[in-house]
């Protein structure tokens, strides 16, 4: 038994000497890849275009990048305002002051420069020959951030509007030709039906509240949106869709304070990150339960239909599952699909509120329009003010504020080299508001710049980008158009509104363009 004792002795320690040589080794493995992403990557990409002249501010933390700048900045902002005791008035400069930091950048290294959010470098591009040559681009070398997949996970996955390569084209083809302007044509009466509920609603109030009303329309509209797109893309499955969208919108609330690129931040149990992973749970299970159901149900022709369908067949690329492929795409349907909406005919409301003249060319053209006829998708076409309006409401207020892409691989625009990992921003916010494109009223809501058309309204199409661009466009513009001119144009016929006393404008970023405090308007019936 006595000699056991040290041959045992000698083989715990040479255990525990490779157990120690094996954690220094995953620990070395562990502090070069941390080399690479936070410092090598970063200054190659960076060295790389400051050989061609691109600058930017340097990174003021090794983790964080540029993020205490923004943060500085925004705050810096928020002081000044305050001490001037600005309340914002109604003017469209919400940019300078949710943005305050690209602005100031723009300024100071011209309008292509990089910054980092984070591990993440963005080149923004605000050069408008530079974006017509992203915009037509068709390359496969580029495609959506990874980031979207990964920091905005559960609310984005590996749907249409975060996927690249294949796995993108996959479910382009699928689910574009149901958002074709053919497919709208029939879903108009479906979407008058929805709003002359919402009509019939506010009507009564105003009844009750003797001629008069004060209504917060944002709400209202985003629950008018959702029973849209739940009626008009889920059939018969539109109700459970309506409570899915609701827990997408308190994901989305929950989410919006979150910056991107925080090194390992989505996986620490933070409060709000426990949040997020009990409500991307819920909504899971919501949709697969909306599945189910169907599966019991006689098959409709709808667009969950199509899901479903692509999700079992044989070309469904194989790095996305079929459960992860239907879950992904109705949350990215619901979201592109009713929050957008929803926050345009909120900010078309309360611009025409805030203009009365234009309210009333509105107003009269609809009745000239619709005649003693039922609303259909020919009489939309025929609304031209209506669409003037709509067209400088989404140049003045995009729902998404950037075009973002990611260069998959090395790839050249005009000259210009951008290495691989690199994000390039398309900031649609600046190139809306740029003087030499759309004039030196660019900053002014004056809609009858669109008098003739996209075309006619600046000096490049490609600078205007409420629905993004190039082969990456929305696939539910045509939808998203025709639920604006269908609910706007019968709110028109019968309420007159002007802005609430109450009614504070002030824009927020919660990953689409709202308004922070609501729309609180005063509404008469016609």
């Amino acid at each position: 038994m006595a000699a056991d004792e040290p041959a045992a002795s000698t083989a715990s320690m040479a255990m525990a000497k490779m157990a120690s040589t094996l954690v220094l080794g995953m620990l070395g493995l562990v502090l070069v890849h941390a080399y690479r992403l936070f410092v090598w990557r970063p200054r190659r990409v960076r060295s790389e275009l400051r050989r061609q002249g691109i600058e930017g501010p340097p990174p003021s933390h090794l983790l964080l990048g540029n993020i205490p700048d923004i943060q500085r900045i925004q705050a810096d902002v928020a002081r000044r305002a305050r001490e001037s005791r600005e309340d914002g008035g109604l003017t469209h400069a919400w940019p300078s002051r949710l943005f305050a930091h690209l602005q100031e950048w723009r300024a100071q290294h011209g309008p292509n420069f990089i910054y980092s959010s984070g591990h993440i470098q963005f080149l923004s591009i605000s050069d408008v020959e530079l974006v017509k040559e992203l915009s037509v681009c068709t390359s496969p070398a580029l495609g959506k951030p990874s980031y979207l997949s990964k920091d905005r996970g559960a609310l984005l996955g590996q749907g249409i509007l975060s996927s690249s390569g294949s796995t993108w084209a996959y479910q382009r083809q699928i689910i574009a030709p149901e958002l074709y302007l053919d497919k709208v044509k029939g879903m108009v009466s479906l979407m008058v039906d929805s709003a002359n509920l919402l009509m019939g609603s506010w009507e009564s109030r105003i009844e009750s509240g003797g001629g008069t009303a004060e209504i917060r329309i944002d709400d209202d509209l985003r629950s008018l949106s959702a029973d849209i797109i739940s009626r008009a893309c889920f059939g018969s499955s539109y109700s459970r869709g309506k409570e899915i969208f609701l827990k997408l919108r308190e994901l989305q609330r929950v989410m919006s304070p979150g910056s991107i690129g925080v090194p390992g931040m989505r996986y620490l149990p933070t409060k709000i990150n426990r949040e997020i992973w009990k409500l991307d749970k819920q909504i899971q299970s919501m949709i697969l339960e909306a599945v189910k159901e169907r599966a019991r149900a006689s098959h409709e022709k709808d667009l969950l239909q199509v899901i479903l369908e692509g999700a079992n067949n044989v070309g469904l690329p194989p790095n996305i599952s079929a459960e992860q492929f239907i879950v992904d795409n109705c949350k990215n349907i619901y979201f592109a699909g009713h929050e957008t909406t929803a926050v345009t005919a909120s900010w078309c409301l309360m611009l025409l509120a805030a203009h009365p003249h234009w309210q009333a060319r509105v107003r009269a053209e609809v009745p000239e329009i619709l005649g003693c006829g039922v609303l259909d998708s020919n009489k939309l076409r025929g609304m031209k003010t209506l669409s003037m309006v709509i067209h400088e409401t989404l140049r003045l207020y995009p729902p998404a504020v950037f075009n973002v892409r990611e260069a998959l691989e090395d790839i050249e625009f005009k000259g210009l080299l951008i290495p691989q990992g690199l994000n390039i921003q398309i900031p649609i916010h600046i190139l809306h508001r740029l003087p030499e494109i759309w004039g030196t009223d660019a900053a002014k809501f004056q809609p009858e710049r669109f008098a003739q058309g996209i075309s006619g309204a600046c000096n490049s199409v490609q600078a205007y980008m409420p629905f993004g661009s190039g082969p990456r466009t929305c696939a539910g513009q045509h939808f998203a158009l025709a639920e604006l001119k269908v609910i706007l144009s019968l709110i028109l016929t019968k309420f007159s509104f002007s802005l609430s006393p109450s009614y504070r404008h002030s824009p927020a970023f919660r990953l689409v363009i709202e308004p922070g405090d609501g729309v609180i308007l005063q509404m008469r019936k016609v």
